[in-house]
């Protein structure tokens, strides 16, 4: 439980048994993705089972997070299954070509690419691995000329340099696979390429209708979405930065910066951030990191980032339990060296809620008395949530009886769900059993100085009110009636 950022983990090929779900966990998983770009439903259905096995046989809570595929912007399939192109060749992007494709054109999954392009457009595909020039739009054909070719091959991605493709963000599959989600019960969903908040809304809309209560994340990719990121924040209950899409739309070199700034953002206005996309790529194939992937690593924990995220490297590589191993001691490591500024935090703050202003109350406390632990009794994990978004380097023990709250917050940033039963309705016992949870858990020791906070009434969601200090041990258990 040392480790403060969280770690997700794409489950594909390489890491759907049961033994390496069991080992992944092991190792430190705390969220598992499941890509609906890849398999059907009952896939999906069979894999999330598979985890919840794995993390209550190792006895450690994970969550599962949904990855919506979106629209579905990429070129057809090849005769031979890829080509080369050639720098300075003539290519023929054409969505009315039904069959597959050659050297000389190929057809599109986007039909209306062609309505969103213009002559001197920069198209990138293959995560912007090539680049094409449009020279000119003849009905449902693109004329492009190769500026840097390579090899293509079926279904790779298009972007258009500088963003303004008109795909929704929730496509028809998009639709059904959030009731698929629902019906698996898990506990967040991603959106791919929103462009603004009206996509988040309708996200949520369709995934209350379909009876979950999943968190929300939004994975900032278009240039679209930077632009609106505060509204697409004030939308979502999360944002992944993903870099991939992200870079080749607005430049590699702008990304970093871009990074920092969204994660700040989202721990400003008490939103969770993943930072994704290549973290690890070289232990695909390789057994160990390369440096520049260790500071990639290290620099998003310094940011604040709430959990860093593998795709590849965990669901087609061949080192999925050592690549979590190393992304966890590196997480490790840059924590030791993270900056507490919990005064300079706290400048500009306005609590409008008794429980906000409770947790920053214990976060202040926490920090100042140098307490071991905080303990936050927790309906929904609101409260952790919001302790979570202030760096006081003193750990958030989150307990609470409800197990889609527990496992929600296994994406906060230094915070440690723990199930407990609420078999009473009298705080001082409640109190007194959260501090046996802790001591169970080896998490602090007798004489310790811990934190507490409740709320009253018992089991009411948003009534966190009560802060209490106490030292292990000296408070005798109370009377149970």
């Amino acid at each position: 439980m040392s480790r403060h950022t969280k770690i997700v983990a794409t489950l594909g090929p390489a890491s759907s048994d049961l033994l390496t779900l069991e080992r992944l966990v092991h190792a430190g998983v705390d969220v598992v993705r499941l890509n609906f770009s890849h398999g059907k439903a009952e896939d999906h259905i069979a894999r999330a089972t598979q985890i919840r096995e794995a993390a209550q046989l190792v006895g450690r809570p994970v969550g599962i997070l949904a990855d919506m595929q979106g629209p579905k912007i990429r070129v057809g399939k090849f005769e031979e299954g890829k080509i080369n192109l050639v720098k300075d060749s003539v290519f023929i992007l054409d969505a009315a070509l039904a069959g597959p494709g050659n050297v000389h054109r190929v057809g599109l999954d986007y039909k209306d690419l062609p309505r969103d392009v213009k002559p001197g457009d920069v198209l990138l595909l293959d995560d912007g691995r090539l680049k094409l020039t449009v020279d000119r739009v003849l009905g449902q054909e693109i004329h492009t000329r190769v500026k840097v070719g390579g090899e293509l091959s079926n279904n790779k991605g298009i972007n258009r340099q500088g963003g303004g493709l008109t795909a929704p963000a929730l496509t028809a599959k998009d639709m059904d696979d959030i009731k698929t989600a629902a019906l698996i019960g898990v506990d967040f969903v991603a959106i791919s390429f929103p462009k603004g908040a009206a996509d988040m809304y309708m996200a949520r809309q369709l995934l209350r209708a379909a009876g979950s209560s999943a968190m929300l994340i939004a994975k900032i990719e278009r240039t679209e979405a930077v632009a609106n990121l505060d509204e697409i924040l004030d939308a979502s209950d999360g944002i992944m930065v993903a870099r991939g899409d992200l870079a080749v739309e607005v430049g590699d070199a702008a990304v970093p910066a871009l990074q920092k700034r969204m994660i700040r953002a989202a721990r400003e206005r008490n939103k969770l951030a993943i930072t994704a996309t290549q973290m690890m790529e070289s232990m695909i194939h390789s057994p160990v990191p390369t440096r520049a992937e260790v500071s990639d690593v290290a620099n998003a924990v310094l940011d604040g980032t709430d959990a860093v995220m593998l795709s590849a490297e965990t669901a087609s590589g061949k080192f999925p339990v050592e690549v979590v191993e190393s992304m966890s001691r590196i997480c490790l490591e840059a924590e030791k060296s993270a900056e507490v500024t919990m005064d300079r935090d706290f400048l500009d703050r306005i609590f409008t809620r008794i429980d906000q202003s409770i947790a920053m109350a214990a976060m202040w406390t926490a920090y100042h008395l140098k307490v071991k632990a905080i303990a936050s009794l927790t309906q929904t994990g609101s409260t952790a949530l919001w302790m979570s978004r202030l760096n006081s380097g003193v750990p958030i023990y989150a307990l609470t009886p409800e197990m889609s709250a527990r496992n929600q917050m296994t994406l906060y940033r230094e915070v440690y769900p723990l199930l407990m039963s609420q078999i009473h309705a009298d705080r001082d016992v409640l109190l007194w059993e959260a501090e046996q949870i802790l001591l169970e858990q080896g998490v602090v020791e007798y004489g310790d100085l811990i934190v507490l906070t409740i709320g009253e009434p018992i089991g009411a969601a948003g009534g966190t009110n009560t802060m209490k200090i106490v030292r292990v041990g000296d408070t005798p258990k109370p009377g149970v009636v």
